[in-house]
């Protein structure tokens, strides 16, 4: 049995959301304010999926999503947003967390979110040391060698940081910001947005059968881009 950690300080959304988990066989644990969530954190290790509000008494989601990240890169975490404002959007991914949904919100698709992400996480524990896997694609991370359903992919070095960078996020969106921070600027090297968007196409050159019509290297408008595992 999963073991969820929800950050929520609407009663009535508690009362519904527990319910809900309890009844698809997932644990759930509340807390009402940031000071109650990131007192929990000494025991992170019992959950397995976190889900935070963005708006709460004392704070904001973003500040117990950071704290996590500094003890764990591997548990997954959903927002819970009011608005699908850009700027929150940007924000809960850039701050670590992997998926957001927007209220209101169908229970049906909160479920299937959560499912996927735990699903993800649960592949990505399993992965080969130096290893990518995401579905038809491997990358090698030794070797520096990327192969997708058989066939070895020629790339450039950026292109290869591109593709890890995206394929270990599979089904997130990766924001243009993030792609340029942390692939090329903390690398000393600037590459500028216009450069990335060039390779981007390229890459989408060499993984696609149609790159007019993409099914793995998706734009996000707005945001950024998503590797698509499912479509492999």
């Amino acid at each position: 049995m999963s073991k969820l950690l929800l950050l929520e300080d609407d009663m009535s959304l508690i009362d519904g959301l527990t319910y809900t988990f309890r009844k698809n066989g997932f644990e759930v644990e509340v807390a009402r304010t940031v000071g109650e969530a990131l007192a929990k954190l000494p025991d992170l290790a019992d959950f397995d999926l976190l889900i935070l509000d963005v708006t709460l008494p004392d704070g904001t989601g973003f500040t117990v999503c950071e704290e996590v990240r500094r003890q764990s890169e591997e548990i997954p975490i959903l927002f819970l947003t009011a608005s699908d404002e850009e700027v929150n959007v940007i924000r809960g991914l850039d701050s670590g967390g992997d998926d957001y949904i927007t209220k209101p919100f169908k229970l049906g698709e909160l479920l299937s979110r959560i499912r996927a992400l735990l699903r993800r996480a649960g592949m990505s524990s399993r992965q080969p040391a130096g290893q990518i896997r995401c579905g038809g694609l491997t990358i090698d991370l030794v070797s520096r060698r990327a192969v997708l359903r058989g066939r070895a992919l020629d790339l450039t070095q950026a292109e290869f940081r591109l593709l890890c960078l995206l394929a270990r996020n599979a089904g997130r969106t990766v924001t243009r910001e993030v792609i340029l921070n942390d692939l090329w600027d903390n690398a000393g090297a600037f590459v500028d947005d216009n450069t990335l968007s060039v390779y981007v196409r390229r890459l989408r050159e060499k993984v696609e059968e149609d790159p007019s019509q993409p099914r793995h290297l998706i734009t996000v408008r707005g945001c950024g881009y998503q590797w698509k595992e499912a479509a492999i």
